[in-house]
């Protein structure tokens, strides 16, 4: 069993910036792939960027430049920092993990990003 404990939404104006965390934790657990998903109302969950156990990253293009992922595996821990923030980027941020190479998909509750003057 795997649970995902998300922390970091929050309001901000344009163009500032926050930090996503998303701790995981179980035993006999790899977290091959971490990352964040977005979805806004009416819309579809759309990936926002993902890292793999080596470092491997890739982002929706939508973010790039502006978005970082990055993680620390000594505390099981991927981090979103997002700059430039736009109202566009408001949505819910779900954290993601694939537990290994075959493993099963981990989606936590999410945290509410809003990005508004």
């Amino acid at each position: 069993q795997v649970q995902l404990v998300e922390s970091g939404g929050g309001l901000v104006q344009p163009g500032g910036s926050l930090r996503l965390s998303c701790a995981a934790s179980g035993s006999r657990s790899s977290f091959y792939v971490m990352g964040w998903y977005r979805q806004a109302p009416g819309k579809q969950r759309d990936l926002v960027a993902s890292i793999t156990r080596g470092g491997d990253t890739n982002y929706a293009d939508s973010v790039k430049g502006r978005f970082t992922i990055s993680r620390d595996n000594a505390v099981n821990t991927v981090y979103l920092q997002m700059n430039s923030l736009k109202p566009e980027d408001t949505a819910v941020y779900l954290c993601y993990v694939k537990n290994g190479y075959y493993g099963m998909d981990y989606w936590g509750k999410g945290t509410l990003v809003t990005v508004s003057s």
